[in-house]
């Protein structure tokens, strides 16, 4: 499998949930604010909506509420140019997530209701209705697996993948209230980490999944020997560690007068596949996700602050250029 030459494709379809963002002005308190912006939130659908922006195409994969908030989240995927082909209402009482946070960087708070999350009904019916041949490569974040029936259907779609030729990038994107225990999410994330080609994560995500946090970077170093194509050890202010083709690519960041912590994850994977996808070499193509990270740190919401390539070239233009790697 050429998992560079299915990245260039620059279509993808990305498993995981969309759910509503609501957010006060820039600086204002959740518990002092009477007026909050809503938009669109959940990593995979903030990462689908970034590749867009960015000139690629995108097919979102998951359950919505069959309810006004369900319809608010296929509305905005429709505004972001997502495919909704493969999203699909469930009835009941499953509702879709839901994410209050703050445009500030002191004092942050993000207030998260996942309880009996929409997303989670996604079924291996869902996952094996997709024309996967329709796609360069699959991307997921490790959400999707922290419960059944989406963890069961997750892995399938992961099968169906390869089956098709298609490359697995994964996000780990560890959240410790969706899953049942500490344990089971080192053993499903590690199972999911193995089976993938592109495995970007933090030094906590990765130490996470090897056991403890100073065992991280070997583990990041053991997948890109082992398994992986290109594994991504991300380190915050200290930049990134890539992992490929037997090197060791170090790379510095974009610094930035940071509005919020979230959604920066989410634009580094935007950034970096629509890199690759348009030729740049692995260096240059993680620049390219820092430096779209930088753009939405600095401004409001998650979806809205994504980058469009005019965006991106005027801030790159403007910025002095990334820190020098340790």
């Amino acid at each position: 499998m050429d998992v560079i030459a299915g990245i260039a494709k620059n279509r993808f379809v990305v498993v995981g949930r969309v759910g509503m963002d609501l957010f006060p002005a820039p600086g204002a308190a959740v518990e002092t604010a009477d007026q909050f912006t809503a938009d669109m939130g959940g990593s995979s659908a903030n990462i689908a909506a970034g590749i867009v922006k960015l000139g690629g195409q995108a097919a979102l994969v998951t359950r919505v509420s069959d309810d006004a908030v369900g319809r608010f989240c296929v509305n905005k995927l429709h505004h972001y140019g997502i495919d909704t082909t493969y999203v699909t209402p469930v009835g009941g009482e499953a509702r879709n997530s839901l994410a209050l946070y703050e445009s500030r960087v002191q004092g942050h708070q993000s207030v998260i209701y996942r309880n009996g999350a929409a997303d989670f009904e996604m079924t291996v019916a869902d996952v094996e209705a997709v024309d996967y041949s329709q796609f360069g490569a699959l991307v997921t974040a490790g959400t999707v697996f922290a419960a059944e029936p989406s963890r069961t259907a997750a892995f399938r779609a992961f099968e169906l993948a390869r089956a098709a030729g298609l490359p697995i990038i994964f996000d780990v994107d560890y959240r410790p209230y969706s899953w049942p225990s500490a344990q089971v999410a080192a053993d499903v994330l590690s199972r999911a980490g193995a089976m993938s080609d592109v495995i970007i994560g933090n030094d906590d995500e990765f130490g996470f999944m090897a056991g403890a946090k100073d065992k991280g970077l070997a583990k990041a170093r053991d997948l890109a020997t082992t398994s992986a194509t290109i594994v991504v050890y991300k380190m915050g202010e200290h930049g990134a560690i890539t992992f490929a083709d037997g090197q060791e690519i170090r790379t510095g960041i974009y610094p930035v007068t940071a509005l919020k912590p979230t959604g920066a994850g989410d634009s580094f994977m935007a950034g970096l596949l629509s890199g690759i996808a348009a030729g740049a070499d692995l260096q240059a193509a993680v620049l390219r996700g820092s430096a779209c990270a930088a753009i939405v740190v600095a401004k409001p919401g998650c979806a809205p602050a994504m980058p469009f390539p005019d965006d991106l070239a005027t801030f790159l233009a403007a910025h002095p250029g990334p820190t020098t790697p340790a």
